[in-house]
């Protein structure tokens, strides 16, 4: 299996988000990619850095507007701040509500326009991390393109919470929509199947409208954790993508049994939909002990995972997404290798 990875990636390293009223310390680290890439090369996957792709693929799903805000804000809001604490890293600390819809000029209104929470500063290396991880997911896409059965991008940030114009939930570029919408022109319908514990809303929101492109998210009750405010079951998409939106939220603590049964009844969607390739939005903060505390699965049940996924015999790109426990997140990617290629023996 090909394995993308960029070094850019370990620019983007924050120190720290305001969730639920207090300072915590960052979870989205460069740490994560180097506990991944440990596994991967200790089990022999040989790991390739992608081609530069530029933004242009980047506009085919997100606006002018807010890539030049991720390209340029950085440097902006140096400008504003040229010293001192608040000079490192943008942090929006005003958000419009829905009575305000009046867009700003300043990188100060800006930075609440376009980034949704706290959860995503962009510091001098964001937006490099930012087109690495992107590179990652496309080059994974022109993989299958070119005839692989699956391909791997390690992308960091995450992607799976940003929307056309936001950013939320340490995610700038919906990665794995990008991948999708890489594939879709040329091989027609793609299924991307999301099972990170958080619900994919960007994703969602991205193709919420389209028929082409099957979305499926196996994630928490949105109720319990973030993103709140997306994610229930009777969102099931609009117009000529009614029908084409399923999610399957899962009470709090949910376990194995549970978990493994909504990842079945997923796979049997993206079956009935029969996409000419898969995207998985590939999470490991469902474990047991992720931070996130939101569900309890077990690493068994990953391997058990990445069966049910490799059975449906797609061209398949997995994307990586959340996963917070780092000492465990090398062995949970493992053993979903261990069964995706497994039943694709």
């Amino acid at each position: 299996m090909k394995v993308f990875h960029s070094d850019a990636q370990a620019g983007h390293a924050p120190r720290g988000y305001a969730i639920g009223g207090e300072v915590v310390a960052a979870r989205e680290t460069p740490e994560r990619i180097d506990a991944l890439l440990a596994a991967l090369r200790g089990a022999g996957h040989a790991v390739l850095a992608p081609s530069a792709h530029g933004i242009e693929p980047l506009r085919r799903l997100h606006t002018d507007d807010y890539l030049e805000f991720l390209r340029t804000a950085h440097a902006r809001w140096r400008e504003t701040f040229p010293s001192g604490p608040r000079s490192e890293w943008v942090l929006p600390y005003a958000f419009p509500n829905r009575h305000m819809d009046a867009r700003p000029g300043s990188v100060l209104g800006q930075a609440g326009w376009h980034l949704s929470s706290t959860t995503v500063p962009i510091g001098a290396g964001t937006w490099a991390a930012i087109q690495g991880a992107a590179d990652c997911a496309l080059d994974g896409a022109d993989a299958l393109l070119a005839g692989d059965r699956e391909a791997y991008a390690l992308c960091r940030p995450p992607g799976h919470h940003a929307y056309a114009d936001v950013g939320a939930g340490f995610c700038y570029v919906n990665n794995a929509a990008v991948a999708a919408e890489r594939i879709a022109p040329t091989r027609g319908r793609v299924a991307i199947l999301d099972v990170d514990v958080h619900h994919g809303n960007g994703t969602q929101g991205l193709f919420y409208e389209r028929a082409d492109v099957l979305f499926v998210s196996v994630h928490a009750d949105p109720d319990a954790g973030f993103p709140f405010f997306a994610g229930r079951s009777d969102e099931t998409g609009r117009g000529a993508g009614a029908g084409f939106n399923l999610n399957l939220p899962l009470p709090a603590g949910t376990k194995d049994a549970g978990w493994l049964d909504a990842v079945g009844t997923a796979a049997a969607a993206v079956r009935r939909f029969d996409p000419a390739a898969l995207v998985v939005s590939l999470g490991f903060d469902a474990f047991e002990r992720d931070p996130s505390a939101l569900l309890a699965v077990s690493t068994e049940a990953f391997r058990a995972c990445g069966r049910t996924v490799g059975a449906l015999g797609l061209q398949t790109l997995l994307v990586q997404e959340g996963g917070y426990a780092v000492d465990a997140l090398g062995t949970n990617l493992l053993a979903f290798l261990d069964g995706f290629r497994g039943a694709r023996r």
